[in-house]
């Protein structure tokens, strides 16, 4: 999966979303306008809900209240307008470019796919309250019946506690390059509210009912939300459900304090959310380096350019044309766009698992081909004429585990492009320059040559190879100069 895919899981910690996936209304109620009421009342009638949703939601988090939480209703467009200052003060167009970019590649987003308005759209549909760490106020929409949203005041009003007892606001610049590990914290901080919701629910089992009635009388869609790709439609939803998930093992092994202590001991990966056993036993992840091939990438164009110059040379100028080729190779790529890397992340086993399964289509298969997950680094490269290449080196548990990627992504790869041909399953020229390998596998795809190969208990991918592109150079580069560490 790519940054595309975590962005907009980042802009939404502190909003619920698609609740209306886990409580469906009755066909048969009618979308109806809540009753008016004047902003003041309805502000009052929130700030006295506020305080006692939060008393009961502390109690059942055992988070005492440190302060009051201000609370104040919204109308659509002040939710919209902060929607977009936030989008654009957490993501630079650069960002959004590069997801777009690696989504396409990758075949998880159609060609005409426009990231940041898919955002917009899906975040309007779904918003229905939010806590602000940076305010440290809960806002509730103003089209929404009071009575009937009060799971969803105790779902935000937990983000609140959490807030005032492990400071929100530290996760609101996450470092870049680890995407995975910040999903896995998203995972912590959703599926903590969600399951402290729930609890707030069982408590009084009308609550439910209310705010059932309530999605059917405000209305509220999910079609922008189903309507978006699957990997960013499932990532959006994974910190609500895989995270729920998560938090009700840890809840059970050992209550709320072990719950408390994840915010002091972070998840690290989203296999470790995936596999809570994993957490629980501090499997952290192998951090993974990749080098900078762009220098390479530039080498390869240059070259290509000047080799598309049709020189005829006698044996005595020889010497004099291969200086000033290569003095007009280095004039060309100062002169024209070169190669640029637009983005150095990580997968993770949740994305290597949405990767292999939209084409896959079989669950079982990929989420089994994906577990085994060691740790992994991605880059992706943009060309002057907007060719895209993507590197991959991952590590795995064990050289079975690795196998079982290996041929998935090779399989991936053949559905992903139809009418991709197999080049060569081994090639002699790899020994002579050192590059043994136990298997490789290289296809010809109408957008560039896609190489995967195994050693061990590692696996890199090259995809989207040009044509007179230093296949063989850009690997060995990878493979020996690329760092694992524990």
């Amino acid at each position: 999966m790519s940054k595309g895919t975590r962005l907009l899981t980042a802009a939404v910690a502190t909003i619920v979303l698609s609740l209306a996936g886990l409580f469906q209304p009755p066909a048969s109620w009618s979308q109806q306008s809540p009753r008016a009421t004047t902003t003041a009342s309805r502000n009052a009638a929130l700030v006295a809900a506020t305080a006692e949703v939060l008393k009961e939601t502390s109690e059942i988090r055992q988070l005492a209240i440190l302060r009051p939480v201000q609370s104040s209703t919204q109308s659509r467009p002040e939710i919209e307008r902060m929607l977009i200052k936030n989008l654009d003060e957490e993501t630079t167009p650069a960002q959004i470019h590069a997801g777009e970019v690696t989504l396409k590649k990758l075949g998880l987003a159609p060609s005409d796919f426009q990231y940041r308005a898919l955002m917009l759209r899906v975040l309007t549909e779904q918003v229905a309250g939010y806590y602000d760490p940076k305010t440290g106020q809960f806002h509730l929409a103003d089209w929404i019946d009071l009575d009937g949203q009060r799971p969803i005041m105790a779902h935000e009003l937990t983000h609140a506690l959490q807030d005032q007892h492990f400071n929100l606001r530290r996760f609101e610049h996450w470092p870049k390059g680890d995407s995975d590990a910040e999903l896995a914290t998203h995972a912590l901080i959703e599926g903590d509210a969600t399951l402290a919701m729930a609890l707030y629910v069982a408590n009084n089992p009308l609550r439910a009912l209310a705010f059932l009635k309530s999605l059917g009388t405000m209305g509220m869609a999910s079609q922008e939300l189903e309507k978006a790709p699957r990997a960013l439609r499932e990532t959006l939803l994974f910190p609500y459900q895989q995270g729920t998930d998560w938090t009700k093992t840890l809840y059970k092994q050992a209550g709320w304090d072990q719950v408390s202590h994840a915010f002091t001991s972070l998840p690290q990966s989203t296999e470790q959310i995936l596999h809570p056993e994993k957490y629980l036993a501090h499997e952290a992840p192998v951090k993974v380096t990749l080098p900078d091939i762009t220098s390479l990438l530039n080498s390869s164009s240059a070259a290509s350019r000047s080799a598309d110059i049709p020189v005829r040379l006698s044996a005595q100028r020889e010497q004099l044309w291969s200086e000033r080729s290569h003095r007009r190779a280095n004039h060309v790529q100062a002169a024209r766009p070169t190669w640029k890397r637009l983005d150095y992340d990580v997968e993770g086993e949740w994305g290597f698992y949405l990767i292999l399964d939209e084409f896959l289509k079989s669950p079982a298969e990929s989420r089994r081909a994906a577990a085994g997950w060691g740790g992994d680094r991605f880059a992706v490269y943009e060309g002057p004429k907007g060719e895209v290449l993507i590197a991959s080196l991952s590590t795995w548990d064990t050289e079975n585990d690795a196998r079982e990627f290996f041929e998935a992504y090779v399989k991936r790869t053949e559905m992903r492009y139809p009418g991709a041909t197999q080049l060569s399953a081994t090639d002699p020229q790899n020994r002579k320059s050192g590059l043994e390998t136990q298997d490789r596998r290289r296809l010809s795809t109408n957008e560039g040559a896609v190489t995967i190969e195994l050693r061990g208990n590692r696996v890199a991918i090259l995809e989207g190879q040009q044509e007179r592109v230093d296949e063989r150079g850009l690997l060995k580069t990878i493979w020996a100069q690329s760092l694992l560490k524990p």
